[in-house]
């Protein structure tokens, strides 16, 4: 049946509840959207099979709810609203759980920040924690093909206006910071991420915080699964056998639901917390990784490897003895472009290949020797650069590259920093002409290993347009106006200025680190 559901503030938003034949009462799962409550009907067809309710909502604003629409702006109210709700309800025995993959994963995320006393677990599949760091701002820079794209086709673009009149250390972003809300969340979740998903390391962040901090039976009965996967399929010519998410669906959903909402001991408690796929040379029948494997914690124990930067483009694991730098000219009306990565729309997705990205003086590229043995990286990953400008602000990207032996340039993981954000995203500081300063670059994490015959390549540059909002090199506002200047950005290498890639090296018989 199709009702309205009441919002403390009197709103009304469009609800289907879906019912098993027989008497109940049921527990319940609940899905909030919006992008139509009607597309869950399958789901919930075989949910209500299983012996649950089921409840789909559009959320405030979208198709037949009240209100007006403002992006994940009540979605943590408007969701303890309906779970406490659907708790009253007769056909429901009290017990509520939900689910859903990216925006459907945000609004469950954000329910729980309120504890709702009915809400018994949740299932999350690729979506963030923190919209500082990860959503909305990455290094303090805007995420313009994501949440641009995202908003204009959710008509929503007074919603960028409004994120350009709050830099990522404003106080605005505060409810939708989901790990200030670890040590209070109460629930088992069980998160779904990939390691070329928009989201990889809200994923992960979001399991490790509540794992550990989380209130209740939070702490101790979390999951999280990590693939090779990204928002929706892979680009580039790397295909990851037995790498598909579609094993955890509707079924693997069913049984942690049969878990938490019914009591059933079906073994969800005995398995260890985390699954995730090593990576590896997709196209070497031999190559180690390409495996699932299981861990008690995350990440799993690993050394902590430099590979520093040299001005002839190798990768040592020795610093330089000897200082040198490099400089380009990043000019923001003649960016690099995306290609491949944690996209949503634009640039396509996952491990494609940047040698299609050539003939640019901007773009540095540093690479190992090939590799005598295979070598397991596995945890977040990091660089230190070591940095001048003649801008006052400007941007500085990392790439992680696995370099195949006919030179395939398969992207694994990126990241950028503004310069003015170097020393975290609650202060500006802007550069002094020609002072060096070391910036720390977030690549977040993978699990891969690096083949015998492979090079382990860095990239480095300052624009990766359209994934991230390029810098006009001003200092200005974000957006404030059209000016641009030409940036002279150096990097600087050696002893007294060791930039460097930090891997995470896992140390095995299979795989011993160096």
């Amino acid at each position: 049946e199709s009702v309205m559901g009441p919002m403390r503030d009197g709103v009304e938003l469009a609800t289907d509840v879906y019912r098993p034949e027989g008497e109940g009462p049921w527990p319940c799962v609940l899905s909030r959207t919006p992008y139509s409550k009607n597309g869950n009907r399958g789901v919930a067809q075989r949910f209500t099979k299983e012996g649950f309710a089921f409840v789909s909502q559009d959320c405030r604003g979208r198709f037949e709810s009240k209100g007006e629409y403002n992006p994940f702006r009540t979605d943590h109210h408007d969701g303890y609203d309906t779970v406490e709700w659907i708790a009253e309800q007769l056909w429901c025995n009290s017990k509520v759980g939900m689910l859903g993959g990216s925006a459907l994963g945000m609004t469950t995320n954000l329910a729980a920040t309120q504890t709702p006393p009915h809400l018994a677990c949740g299932y999350v599949v690729v979506a963030p924690a923190s919209a500082r760091r990860q959503t909305v701002y990455f290094g303090g820079v805007y995420r313009k093909e994501m949440n641009d794209g995202w908003l204009m086709g959710m008509n929503a673009t007074f919603a960028i206006d409004e994120t350009m009149r709050n830099p990522p250390g404003s106080s605005f972003w505060d409810w939708r910071e989901i790990p200030d809300f670890h040590s209070t969340i109460c629930i088992p979740i069980c998160n779904i991420g990939g390691w070329y998903d928009i989201f990889c390391q809200g994923s992960i962040d979001n399991f490790v915080g509540l794992q550990n901090n989380g209130a209740g039976l939070a702490a101790g009965n979390q999951k999280l699964v990590m693939g090779p996967f990204g928002h929706g399929a892979i680009g580039g010519r790397l295909k990851y056998p037995d790498g598909q998410r579609s094993q955890f669906g509707i079924d693997h959903q069913i049984r942690w639901f049969n878990r938490w909402l019914k009591g059933i001991e079906n073994g969800v408690d005995d398995e260890p917390p985390v699954q995730y796929y090593l990576m590896g040379d997709t196209e070497d029948p031999d190559a180690p990784g390409n495996e699932w494997r299981r861990a008690a914690s995350w990440p799993p124990p690993s050394i902590p490897m430099s590979y520093h930067l040299n001005a002839d483009g190798k990768l040592t694991t020795k610093v330089p003895s000897s200082t040198s730098s490099v400089t380009y000219a990043y000019d923001p009306k003649n960016t690099v472009s995306t290609i491949g990565g944690g996209n949503l729309i634009a640039g396509g997705k996952g491990p494609m290949d940047q040698r299609q990205i050539k003939g640019r003086d901007d773009y540095l590229r540093f690479e190992t020797d090939a590799l005598e043995k295979p070598l397991e990286v596995t945890g977040r990953v990091s660089v230190d650069l070591y940095v001048s400008s003649d801008a006052p602000d400007t941007d500085f990207v990392a790439k992680l590259v696995d370099v195949y032996p006919d030179g395939y340039e398969a992207l694994l993981t990126d990241g950028i920093i503004r310069a003015r954000y170097r020393e975290g995203i609650d202060r500006e500081l802007m550069l002094s002409p020609g002072e060096v300063v070391r910036v720390r670059i977030d690549l977040w994490s993978t699990a891969i290993v690096f083949n015998k015959g492979h090079r382990i390549a860095l990239h480095v540059t300052s624009s990766n347009d359209p994934r991230f909002d390029p810098t006009p090199n001003t200092g200005h506002p974000q957006r404030a106006d059209d000016e641009t200047r030409v940036a002279k950005n150096t990097i600087h290498f050696g002893k007294q200025y060791p930039s460097r890639l930090l891997l995470p090296v896992v140390a095995s018989h299979d795989h011993p680190s160096p």
